[in-house]
This record gives structure tokens, sequence and C-alpha cells, in this order.
């Protein structure tokens, strides 16, 4: 496993007012976030990972889920803005992406779906079985020439409504989107993740752990639930959401996407907390925190998951620098043989195609357990020669901080490390030409506890 660094050689540009409100907001990551009024995730989401949105009526294993179909805008990176189509939770206010919908395996799941869009609109669900829509079995609809225009029962325009329900047998993670004109609605934005849980620990599963611990049915596949971060990988096409806005047609033959987003958002705003103020429509950030990977813990020390969903048109090489990642299920089955031999392995960049889910456990440490005690063997630069980047605490070393030249501002808090993840097909991670945007995040690796970190 590759050693992180910290990130001394990133720069962050500011550009113009909006740029600058964000550095200063930036300074408060791993501080108290701002309060959060959407009504899409709970009432007090996690600062950083996913924020659930869970059943609002039902029994403990029957949940409801209330949708209805918006329309609003979200910020780009570059300064401009997009017109989307969205589900919002219950009949609040347009975000981008839909809720993120969390249930257990063996859940009856309702859906109810309210379409307030100029046409007709409906919601598929990949990887569910025997899905009924008004208590039969979903259908495909068609015009009366044989033509499909939906692959699943609609909702009619101007305040439609239908009610979808299913088993969610499997645990794993998987899509949720338009099944109705899918090359418009879903890449202009009726789309969003479903992640069902295990309903009990698996057999053989450890002592004393508990089911939302595991990725799957499988004993081998456990994290820890304080460290599951959830990247949903989009892209947009501005003329395309433009003659939609406009009540135009889109010749689809031109299709082009300009911009890519990670959990609805471009960086650097995909690293603002769950609820930044300043994205009122786009709820979820994408920073994964973690501590470093203790070896020896006793009892053993759990690892992180990511959650990778891609609604995309292209596969999505994605690349965390700094360690490998367990790669352990895919579109919501656990990597296993006939027999129910482990098939999972790891990989470096996560090549996630069209559609696809991926759930993948990682860890962090260092691996040479340098420190001030047992420094690197190379000689550091002094300052002088050092490009000061604003996540740099001045230290190679976990958890140490050291004073850092005149007129460099630094949001390290505690001597953490940021590396670096994104898009690796490095033309995606601009937006309409401005580098260094798009689908990039960090993981922030946090020094042992105790700790001074916020």
């Amino acid at each position: 496993m590759m050693r992180g660094n910290a990130v001394s050689h990133v720069k962050v540009r500011a550009r113009g007012l909006r740029r600058a409100a964000l550095l200063l907001a930036l300074t408060l990551v791993g501080a108290t976030m701002a309060t959060f009024t959407q009504p899409a995730i709970a009432v007090t989401p996690p600062r950083v990972g996913i924020a659930c949105t869970t059943g609002v009526g039902g029994g403990a294993t029957t949940p409801i889920f209330n949708l209805t179909t918006k329309t609003g805008y979200i910020s780009l990176p570059d300064g401009n803005t997009a017109f989307m189509w969205g589900y919002s939770s219950g009949f609040g206010a347009f975000q981008h992406p839909g809720p993120v919908l969390c249930v257990n395996a063996g859940d009856t799941v309702t859906v109810i779906l309210r379409n307030t869009l100029p046409e007709a609109a409906s919601i598929v669900f990949p990887g569910q079985t025997n899905v009924l829509a008004n208590g039969t079995p979903a259908q495909p609809e068609s015009t009366g020439s044989g033509a499909i225009t939906s692959l699943t029962s609609t909702a009619a325009a101007g305040g439609g409504t239908v009610t979808y329900s299913f088993v969610a047998a499997n645990p794993g993670t998987f899509l949720y989107e338009s099944g109705t004109n899918p090359e418009k609605q879903v890449r202009m934005g009726l789309f969003g993740a479903l992640i069902v849980r295990p309903s009990a620990v698996p057999s053989g599963g450890a002592a004393g752990s508990v089911a939302s611990e595991y990725a799957n049915n499988r004993a081998d596949s456990r994290f820890n639930p304080a460290e599951e971060f959830m990247v949903l990988l989009s892209e947009i096409d501005p003329y395309q959401h433009q003659a939609v806005e406009n009540g135009k047609s889109f010749n689809m033959n031109n299709y082009h996407p300009r911009y890519w987003l990670i959990n609805g958002r471009g960086y650097p705003d995909s690293i603002a907390d769950n609820g930044a103020s300043w994205l009122p429509a786009q709820p979820y950030g994408a920073l994964a925190q973690v501590g470093e990977f203790d070896r020896t813990a006793v009892p053993v020390d759990q690892p992180g998951m990511a959650r990778y969903l891609n609604v995309g048109t292209e596969d999505y090489p994605f690349h965390p620098h700094g360690n490998n990642g367990l790669v352990v299920a895919r579109d919501g089955g656990p990597l296993e043989g006939p027999t129910g031999e482990d098939l999972a392995f790891e990989k470096f960049a996560i090549n996630i195609g069209p559609g696809q889910t991926w759930d993948v456990i990682f860890k962090w440490y260092d691996a040479e357990n340098y420190s001030p005690s047992n420094p690197v063997p190379v000689t550091v630069p002094s300052l002088a020669d050092q490009s000061i980047g604003v996540f740099y605490s001045g230290s190679p070393y976990l958890g140490t901080k050291e004073a850092l030249p005149p007129g460099i501002q630094s949001v390290n808090q505690c001597g953490e490390y940021y590396i670096i993840s994104h898009n690796h097909a490095l033309f995606q991670i601009t937006s309409w030409g401005t580098n260094m945007t798009g689908p990039i995040t960090y993981m922030r690796i946090d020094p042992p506890t105790p700790n001074s970190c916020g």
C-alpha cells in the first residue's frame, strides 16, 4: 500500500467571490457544519459520509418513501448554473441528485412518485425483481403502434402519481432512475442511490458485530460504518439542459457532456460538508474522512467502504491516490463463486461502467511508520523551495504541524493528510475547459486519537 503524503503541491485557485467564499468555508472542514434544513435527508445529517433518507411511513420492515419530480438549478464550478430535473423527498425543495434511500434486506419498500413535470415520468429499480406499480406488475408502456415510450409504469404529466413496491431481497448498492425517455430524463437528473443493508449479521460474522457493519451477506464484507462514503458519478451537456428549459427538442446525436460531477457537485464544492449552506440544492458532499487503520488493534480494526455508482454514458476510471481498494461487490451482488468462494480483488483505479455500482473496501496506513523519530529517508526541501497548498500542515508527518511562511493560509487543523481522488479520464476533471474541477474529492486521514482535530 502506498504511503499517502500530505498534499503540499495542490493549489486551489480562487475564482471570483464565489471561490473566495468557498475558501473561507473550507476552514470549516472538520468543524461544525451549518444548519441544514433540506427535507431530503435526516434532520441532523452527518457532516461527511452517506446521508440516508429513511422511510416516512409504514412499519419497521415496510418503509414508505414519497418522491416528487421537481425542476431547479445547480451551481457549477466555473460559475455557471445548470437547469435540472430531480426527485425531491416528499414535497420538499428541488435537490440533485435524488435522496439516498436506505432500507434493509427483506423490507417491502414502497415508493410513491408524484410527477409535476410537463411529461410523464417514472422510476425503475435496477437489481430489484417483481416490482409492482399500483399493485400490479410494473410493465413497459408503448404507443398504439407498439413503440416503447417507457420501461415501466408512469405517473402522468402535471400531477399524476404512481406507487411502486418491491421486496429488497439482496443487500448492496443500487441505482434508481427514470425509465421514461431515459436518454433525456436520466441526463436531466432523475436518478438517485438505493442502499440495501443486511438484515442480520452474516453467517460467520464477528461476535458483537451488527448487520449494518457488513456490505452484504458475506462475513468478510465487514467495514466501519463511520467510514462509509458515496461516489455517484454523472455528467451534463449544457446544450441539452438549455433546450429542455426552453421547451425545445434536442438531437441526441449531438450529445456531448461538458461537465462531470461527483454526488451532484464539482470540485471544490465536492469537498464541502453535506448540506453546505451555499449549495441548497446539492446536499451531498464527497469528502472521505478516515482514521489511520490500526493494524495492531484489539478487537481488530475495520476498513472504510466506498459505494461507487455511475449514471453517465461511458466508463469512469475513478482513481483514489494513496491506497488500493478491495472490490467486494458489483451491481448489488457479492463477488463470489458458485460455491461461495471469495472472488474479491484489489483495484487501484475503479473502472466503473455506465449503470454499474461497485462496493469497495479500503484501508489507509503509513506502511513505513514515518514520524519525526523515524524520519523519511530523503531530504525534505526547505519551505522556500516548496509550493505550499492550503491543506499542508508544514510537516510530512501525520499529526504534526509546523510553522508556515508568513502570508500562507492553511485549513489544516491537526496535521491530518489530504489525498486526492479523481476521475482519471483527465479531460473529465474540467468544467467546460476549466481545469481541476469536476469529479474530484479528497480522502482526509486524521491522526490517531486522541488528537486535536475538530
